[in-house]
């Protein structure tokens, strides 16, 4: 049956991603490859090629399936945004980033390599992600603030997803950074994902009229 066949290839694929995504956690990017992988799984490194071509697409696979995760993180806070304050909203956004740790590894390390080596198929996929996650933050925009303009929302937007892109390596260091960070005479500020991003936010949404 085709639904059975759909879902085998479905399951399939995110045992593949799950795998990845250990890999990844544990050994970072040149840890990933697709050897390292197939020992992992129940199939063949061969096997892995019907789903993916290169170690680059399934990682931009597994930042796709975590830029969905986070969009259904930000529905929830569409729903309440329009009761919402400026740092409840802060505080809220910021909570829908907990645990995507994955997501802002990938995006922050080597976002522009996984994307330059993957076919536009896969890429457009995750643009079509990371287009909701953008439409849904318009919305909680629009939600909070209903006179806000577009142009005043579009820049938000971008400058909250810009911001993301860099806030990863400021909240986690390997021994050896800190250690050169001591030697260099360089300030550590302990600070967190969710720290940071609350920061953000609270300075860049406008107050309620």
């Amino acid at each position: 049956m085709p639904k059975v066949s759909q879902e085998h290839m479905r399951d399939r694929r995110n045992e593949i991603l799950n795998a990845c995504e250990k890999i990844y956690s544990e050994q970072g990017f040149y840890g990933v490859t697709l050897k390292a992988i197939s020992e992992q799984i129940s199939m063949t490194r061969p096997a892995i090629y019907t789903y993916f071509e290169t170690k680059d697409e399934i990682l931009l696979a597994l930042l796709e399936r975590e830029y969905a995760a986070w969009a259904e993180s930000l529905s929830n806070v569409k729903a309440e945004a329009a009761a919402l304050d400026r740092h409840a909203l802060a505080e809220r956004l910021a909570d829908t980033l907990q645990g995507r740790e994955t997501l802002l590894r990938i995006q922050n390390m080597n976002l522009y390599e996984i994307e330059l080596n993957s076919r536009v198929e896969c890429l457009a996929r995750f643009k079509t992600a990371y287009g909701r996650t953008f439409a849904l933050l318009t919305d909680i925009l629009k939600a909070y603030r209903p006179d806000i303009g577009d142009g005043e929302c579009e820049a938000i937007c971008l400058s909250f997803l810009s911001f993301l892109l860099g806030v990863y390596p400021f909240a986690f260091h390997t021994e050896k950074q800190l250690e050169a960070m001591r030697m260099a005479g360089v300030r550590q500020s302990e600070v967190t994902i969710r720290s940071m991003v609350y920061e953000c936010l609270v300075r860049l949404l406008p107050d309620k009229v």
